[in-house]
């Protein structure tokens, strides 16, 4: 059984100030034996955690559309910001690489997006976050559960993780797979969401990220 959480961010990000290395260390220190690092707009993180973890990396990138954000999961390439959803969906499955929506109808400055943009690019969506620990309206994210059950669509519980300390909160159970994106659509079928939220002070330290970022230059 694998223990994976697929949404979490690296230096790379611009409200993030953790280090490929630092996140990979703390992800097995916590008992995560999957990862998928989904920095904003870029792949660079994912590159460099997988170069250096002794678990698996999924290489992903949450990339901002013109109506809120979008994940893609098993990257090779970045996927430029910018772009509509239909676009960005599609250079996503150019890549072979797979489609989540990350913290769905969340609002509140969260770049999510809205239930009428995902409906428009629902043919491409292979994966919804249902728990996003970040997320602390229980409502939205069931929400989120409920879009997904009724359209048939896999699940995952995510950390969303800014910082060490959120990784291991939250997280999914899944059998073993071949290691491809369409055996980790299957393996997600059977998947069990741990669901514990966040600390409701995790989006300050994003804030005070932003603002350090200006400060200092990321390599």
């Amino acid at each position: 059984m694998l223990r994976g959480d697929f949404h979490m961010h690296t230096h790379f990000s611009h409200d993030c100030l953790t280090s490929p290395e630092a996140l990979v260390q703390r992800a097995q220190d916590v008992g995560l034996t999957l990862i998928a690092v989904t920095d904003h707009n870029s792949v660079r993180g994912g590159l460099a955690a997988k170069k250096t973890a002794s678990i698996p990396v999924i290489v992903g990138e949450e990339v901002k559309s013109t109506e809120g954000e979008i994940t893609g999961l098993f990257l090779e390439d970045e996927v430029p910001a910018g772009l509509t959803p239909l676009e960005t969906v599609k250079r996503i499955k150019q890549q072979g690489a797979l489609v989540s929506i990350p913290h769905p109808f969340a609002g509140l400055g969260r770049s999510s997006m809205s239930r009428s943009a995902v409906e428009e690019i629902l043919p491409y969506v292979d994966i919804v976050e249902a728990f996003n620990a970040r997320t602390h309206a229980r409502s939205i994210n069931a929400e989120a559960r409920a879009f997904a059950a009724e359209r048939g669509i896999a699940v995952t519980a995510v950390s969303d993780a800014h910082t060490v300390g959120e990784l291991g909160r939250a997280y999914t159970e899944l059998l073993d797979f071949d290691g491809t994106p369409e055996g980790f659509k299957r393996a997600l079928a059977g998947a069990t969401l741990i669901e514990r939220p966040a600390s409701r002070f995790v989006h300050v330290a994003s804030t005070v990220n932003k603002l350090r970022h200006r400060f200092r230059r990321t390599p």
